[in-house]
This record gives structure tokens, C-alpha cells and sequence, in this order.
């Protein structure tokens, strides 16, 4: 196994780019499920899931799952059912295992390659206003452009049905499909 600090540190560069870049976090975390410390929530869970690695043996992704599941359940009170907790989970045994073997390389690129991908992520942003009688359309509303690096597309699909209220009180969201 790698024992060197410079590379204990690669790994744990390898599960924040990992968590840092999973959706379901950075919800949580912009919205404040986590609380004030969602941020330091979410970095403390970087050094406890790297730690979880190292101290347990062959671990299998069913165990990483359950873990970053229970995790995300006390820490940010958040379940994760979109199918994303077990690519995540791949991700973190295969950068393990890239990690053991010594395969530093390949270990940076994947880093490398989340980090790029969390950068580039589409941002949303109000354009500078000149006077507002210039921003509004006809109706009255105000334009807002959006900054993306990837191609545009325009939907025209309709409108998902309003949530649905079951018989003990739940709201089902349901996925859009």
C-alpha cells in the first residue's frame, strides 16, 4: 500500500474533487440542509470518507455507499435516491485502487478532470443593467442571460404535473423524465 504523505494527500485531492463535484452535495450544501457549517460539513466528510478508506481493508462499494448514505442522513438530514450515490461510490473505490497500486498518474488525471468539470458548471447571472426600460420585453418582464460553456438547447416540453398530496399528508415529488 502507498504510505508516502504526498500521495495520502493525492487521495484525499481525489475524494473532495470527487464529493466537491457530486450534485446532491453542493444542494445540500447551498441550501443549507447542513445548517451555518454545511460548508465545514461537507469538508469534515471529505477527511472521514478518506479516512473510512484507509482504515478498512478491500472495502466493496455496497460498504462506501452505506457509509456516505448515513453520512449525508445525519449531516445534512438529505436521502439519496437519484441513482448518483453509487457512480460516486465507483468513483472513490477506483481512485482508492488507483491510489494503492501506486498509479499516481492516472489518480491526478481523473482529479484533474472533476476539478475541470466542477469549473465549468453553467452559471446564472443578471446582465449589467443600462436602465431598466432597456432590460424589459414588451410585457414588462426582465431578460436574464445565462453563461455555459456547453451548446444551447431549448426544450419545449410541458409543464410536470403539480406534486401530488397522498393520503397521510407526504408530497410525492416525482422525477422528471
Amino acid at each position: 500500500m502507498a504510505a508516502s504523505g504526498a500521495s495520502r494527500e493525492l487521495f484525499t485531492e481525489g475524494v473532495s474533487a470527487v464529493l466537491h463535484s457530486w450534485p446532491v452535495l453542493q444542494i445540500a450544501v447551498d441550501n443549507g440542509f447542513g445548517g451555518v457549517y454545511g460548508h465545514q460539513k461537507a469538508d469534515w466528510m471529505v477527511d472521514v470518507v478518506q479516512q473510512f478508506f484507509h482504515d478498512n481493508a478491500d472495502l466493496q462499494r455496497c460498504e462506501v455507499e452505506d457509509f456516505i448514505s448515513e453520512l449525508m442522513d445525519q449531516e445534512f438530514d438529505t436521502v439519496v435516491d437519484d441513482g448518483s450515490l453509487p457512480q460516486v461510490c465507483d468513483s472513490l473505490v477506483q481512485m482508492f485502487g488507483q491510489w494503492q497500486q501506486g498509479a499516481l498518474q492516472p489518480l491526478k488525471h481523473t482529479i484533474a478532470t472533476l476539478t475541470q468539470k466542477k469549473s465549468q458548471r453553467a452559471k446564472v447571472s443578471a446582465p449589467p443593467t443600462q436602465s431598466d426600460e432597456d432590460d424589459e420585453d414588451d410585457d414588462g418582464t426582465q431578460m436574464m442571460e445565462c453563461e455555459s460553456s456547453g451548446p444551447s438547447v431549448s426544450r419545449t416540453d410541458p409543464p410536470p404535473p403539480p406534486p401530488q398530496a397522498e393520503e397521510d399528508g407526504w408530497t410525492v415529488v416525482r422525477k422528471k423524465k
